[in-house]
């Protein structure tokens, strides 16, 4: 017989899924930024000014959610980046 630690685990664990919450708006705003970026590189002639005005926002959003996530990282046990 084989005990279950001889096999990885398949399914991460409730901490883990807690920390990929936490981080899921950062997550999705990275989404949006990646999609803003090929729009623009992808554009056929010049990107319009919508493009590079969604391409901004998205690059605020980015900035804004991973700053909220680094404010937030001391309290989920006090350790230091």
């Amino acid at each position: 017989m084989t005990s279950s630690d001889d096999f990885p685990r398949s399914e991460p664990s409730t901490t883990e899924l807690a920390e990929i919450e936490r981080e899921m708006p950062l997550i999705d705003a990275e989404v949006l930024l990646l999609d803003a970026q090929i729009t623009v590189l992808t554009s056929s002639g010049n990107p319009t000014d919508l493009d590079w005005q969604r391409l901004r926002r998205a690059q605020r959003r980015v900035l804004r959610e991973a700053r909220a996530l680094l404010a937030a990282k001391p309290e989920l046990g006090g350790r230091a980046a």
